[in-house]
């Protein structure tokens, strides 16, 4: 098991997420064919099925201090790991992630479990590579509302490889939060690309990948994590009186 995993106290199979209603209620499952799922927080203002980046897990201090931070704000996260990562922690070395579309098949076997007919469909969400897979899903499926954190739009330092031939199929509520100084993409440059009319950017001053100013700055990594964390709760608020 993962590191992630290690902190799952009960197996469960998914047809028992839904009969037992623990997919909606703060718990550590691990689902039988999947892997591990957190839930974290009471879901006043929403839910949102988050995924991790492609080189650290839901383990990371960046994920775990995020979903902290909304649950504080009132969004429930369900935090899903990917078996490579499972595999990566399990044989203690690095797996580079398979092809992008396992991924979103992965991502989209989670949907199947956690949506409910009554109960709502959670947002689609992620960091750098896991929202890029949960905007691939949201193009090929659609999706209630998607937050992107730390979009990787491009490789670093090749800007011309941009990863937005999918987003004109995005059709739902997208809020992208990143720091100005992403290296997949900075404000400069996001300025300058069509995102459609249902995309909105908040932009973190200073942040790096993981959000880290430099010290410069004045503010640090938590300071831009609860600022991000407030701009994705106020936006699913919002959305929400939209709908």
């Amino acid at each position: 098991m993962s590191n992630f995993s290690r902190l799952v106290p009960i197996a469960v199979a998914p047809c028992q997420l839904r009969e037992r209603g623990l997919d909606r209620q703060p718990g550590r499952w691990f689902v039988e064919g999947l892997g591990p799922l957190e839930i974290r927080g009471e879901g006043s203002v929403g839910r949102l099925l988050i995924a991790h980046g492609a080189g650290a897990g839901q383990q990371s201090p960046y994920m775990s201090d995020l979903r902290d931070a909304l649950a504080r704000q009132g969004v429930q996260t369900l935090a899903i790991e990917f078996s490579y990562m499972q595999r990566m922690q399990q044989e203690e070395k690095r797996i580079p992630p398979p092809r992008i579309d396992r991924l979103v098949e992965e991502l989209s076997h989670w949907c199947d479990i956690l949506t409910q007919p009554q109960g709502g469909t959670p947002w689609l969400g992620g960091k750098s590579m896991g929202g890029r897979v949960a905007s691939l899903l949201a193009a090929r499926n659609g999706a209630a509302g998607l937050i992107l954190c730390g979009y990787p739009f491009h490789p670093p330092a090749k800007p011309e490889k941009l990863r937005l031939a999918h987003w004109p199929g995005i059709d739902c509520p997208t809020l992208v939060v990143q720091g100005s100084r992403d290296p997949f993409g900075t404000r400069e440059e996001v300025e300058n690309y069509s995102l459609g009319k249902r995309a909105c950017i908040h932009w973190l001053e200073d942040g790096d990948h993981d959000w880290k100013p430099r010290r410069k700055s004045g503010r640090t990594q938590i300071d831009l994590i609860e600022e991000g964390a407030a701009a994705i709760a106020t936006y699913m608020r919002e959305q929400a009186r939209v709908d």
